[in-house]
């Protein structure tokens, strides 16, 4: 596999730094809910942007990494055009695309690896849900960065109206997670498609990792 380190110079990448305080940390699913809509809120913002259309063209590749209280108000300090996200106790903030062997100090030393939060037995509902493969064994930081695939590929397909409608309510986004076997019998009835992991980090090249589902509440 691929490490954070061995990615192509030249490709861009887009950060989301996720806000843990250890004291009074989030569960996995409001982790990785902030993580999708920050990621998707920051290409919402400025969806003309030349960066966008340059990472559109490649892989899509993000990096989801955590920083303490200090370090992420620091984030927001340092850097432009950041969007941020809260569900319950989590925060994020979605970043414009950046050159991987080119981003920012305070940044490029803000930890990719290990994220790994307690789930939430009720979980998160909304009426779009990222369906996530629980067989995989994905660490939290992973399946956020699953997760905002999986969102922006529906953003991307998703009529005009349901995505203003979904915004309109303030883009809620809810976390399933399936065991592997439901995880397959589900992906008929994803609405957008379903991702395939490349294979950089933790999982096998190709396993299918996350798909969004349009739910009842």
């Amino acid at each position: 596999m691929i490490s954070e380190n061995e990615r192509d110079p030249l490709e861009l990448v887009q950060p989301i730094i996720l806000r843990i305080d250890k004291h009074d940390p989030p569960s996995a699913e409001e982790a990785i809910s902030a993580v999708a809509r920050a990621a998707v809120l920051a290409y919402l913002s400025a969806p003309q942007d030349e960066r966008w259309q340059l990472w559109a063209q490649q892989a899509f590749a993000k990096s989801v990494r955590r920083a303490n209280p200090k370090f992420f108000a620091r984030v927001l300090e340092e850097t432009e055009h950041g969007m941020i996200s809260e569900v319950g106790k989590a925060q994020a903030v979605g970043l414009l695309p950046l050159p991987a062997a080119g981003l920012p100090k305070l940044i490029a030393k803000l930890q990719v690896s290990g994220t790994q939060l307690e789930p939430d037995e009720q979980g998160l509902r909304a009426p779009v849900t990222i369906a996530l493969n629980l067989g995989l064994g994905m660490s939290t930081g992973k399946a956020a960065a699953q997760a905002a695939h999986a969102l922006f590929a529906w953003l991307i397909e998703a009529p005009a109206p349901q995505v203003e409608a979904w915004l309109k309510e303030h883009a809620p986004v809810g976390v399933l997670w399936l065991e592997r076997r439901e995880f397959a019998a589900v992906a008929s009835r994803a609405v957008g498609p379903v991702i395939q992991d490349a294979g950089r980090t933790e999982i096998e090249p190709g396993s299918s990792t996350a798909y969004v589902l349009q739910t009842e509440v």
